[in-house]
């Protein structure tokens, strides 16, 4: 159970762009930038039922200050700017929401709270992260989530709209996900709710890889996502699945270091072992986090669930005792399911989770050969395109000015986190350099 012969027997490579930046044929992919400097505010509403709310909201921001992260954006990018996504103050959101009222709540975490809304100028439909002050994710995640979602660009990963940091408030507009996560469709679900087809959880798990296989190959250094788990990985209308929620996301490893040192971060039950263990971070833990979600595809049960017996309420330690035994595959497969499903693909769906879960990390496979494995599993399967890597420029000392970004931070842990996130921002430069080393956020 340590390769993937019985999915194919052809090795996939990614090819890796040439060091010469002359080389036309090795390019770094631009997008377009969009201005980020704040827009003007929208004319009152005049309703007389939403006086009263729009003045309070006006008293909790500064529309006559231009936002610190579109300030020290510019400065960073000698007056030009390279963030693909539209800055909105907070008054044009709380329009678009109607003043955040509590039936345009879509979804609710540590974070903060998510609300639709319909953007007024191209009517489309987007969902608004409102970041609770209080709350676990702060400025810090907040920068690295805005700088990172502009530049990564893929089908399978959630795209970022626009930010809003007006006075103390900091908001995040995505694309709307009208299906909500892969949580709500396959945990807990009321009585009435069909459970997920087989084909269709290995359609959503195999989306979920090409993300992650994104962030491992094509950018340098790799992005680690370090967060995947089910409520994380949203649904369109055609259950095409995106990753979501970027704020813990980290630079890998560069040069010959095989790690980055970071404090443990992410969700009970999703994390790597040896993350837990040491802080050391690798590609590998978010391959062992692929593997638990896949397991919870598979069984239709919870990483941690209290309510079961003792013996299964840690999802992996249950199913590790049924992976030495192939004849009892079965054991795992979610019972609502009621055997409707391919016995083969189970047992190799089974084989792939067992592999992500594996115990020591150099054991566990590239994420390129896990997309390999799932696209075997699903006869829905789209042509696979082999993408160039992204090369990601280092900071320079230029960039200490934006250690006045993150007001509320220590100057250790803004540096921390800026130095970070500018190695994202900074793209403009002529010639960028490797990372030589990787910071802790």
């Amino acid at each position: 159970m340590s390769c993937f012969s019985c999915f194919s027997n052809q090795e996939k490579k990614v090819p890796r762009r040439p060091n010469n930046n002359n080389n036309n044929n090795g390019k770094r992919i631009q997008y377009a930038p969009t201005q980020i400097s704040p827009k003007k505010a929208p004319q009152p509403n005049h309703h007389h039922h939403h006086h009263q709310e729009n003045h309070n909201y006006k008293a909790r921001t500064s529309p006559q200050r231009e936002p610190r992260i579109n300030k020290e954006a510019n400065k960073e990018n000698g007056g030009g700017n390279n963030i693909a996504a539209q800055s909105f103050t907070f008054r044009e959101l709380a329009s678009i929401t109607r003043n955040f009222r509590q039936e345009n709540l879509i979804g609710e975490g540590g974070f903060g709270r998510v609300y639709r809304g319909r953007l007024e100028k191209t009517n489309q439909e987007v969902a608004v992260k409102q970041l609770d002050r209080n709350g676990l994710q702060g400025n810090r995640e907040f920068l690295v989530e805005v700088l990172m979602l502009s530049l990564l660009h893929h089908h399978n990963l959630v795209s970022l709209i626009g930010y809003c940091a007006d006075g103390e408030q900091r908001l995040l507009v995505y694309e709307y996900m009208p299906l909500g996560s892969l949580e709500d469709h396959l945990l807990d679900l009321p009585r009435r709710q069909k459970p997920l087809e087989w084909f269709k959880r290995m359609k959503v798990a195999l989306d979920a890889a090409k993300g992650l296989e994104y962030l491992h190959d094509r950018a340098n250094p790799p992005v680690i996502y370090r967060d995947l788990k089910s409520s994380n990985i949203l649904l369109d209308n055609g259950f095409n699945a995106k990753l979501s929620d970027f704020g813990l996301a980290k630079l890998g490893p560069t040069g010959d270091k095989s790690h980055v040192s970071s404090r443990v971060m992410g969700t009970y039950g999703y994390c790597a072992p040896e993350y837990q263990r040491t802080g050391q971070l690798t590609v590998k833990s978010d391959i062992y986090s692929f593997g638990v979600v896949l397991l919870e595809l598979i069984t239709g049960r919870r990483t941690i669930d209290n309510t079961r017996p003792l013996r299964e309420q840690n999802l992996v330690t249950w199913a590790y005792p049924v992976f030495r035994e192939p004849a009892r595959y079965s054991e795992l497969a979610d019972p609502k399911l009621e055997g409707s499903f391919p016995m083969r693909s189970l047992h190799q769906a089974v084989a792939v989770a067992a592999m992500c879960l594996n115990e020591e990390p150099s054991v566990r496979p590239l994420i390129s050969d896990v997309v390999t494995a799932l696209s075997f599993l699903n006869p829905m399967n789209q042509d696979q395109q082999v993408l160039s890597p992204i090369d990601m420029p280092s900071p320079t000392e230029e960039n200490s000015a934006t250690l006045s970004l993150l007001d509320d931070d220590s100057a250790v842990e803004r540096q921390r986190a800026v130095d970070e996130a500018i190695e994202w921002g900074s793209n403009t430069r002529n010639k960028p350099t490797r990372l030589d080393s990787a910071s802790s956020i």
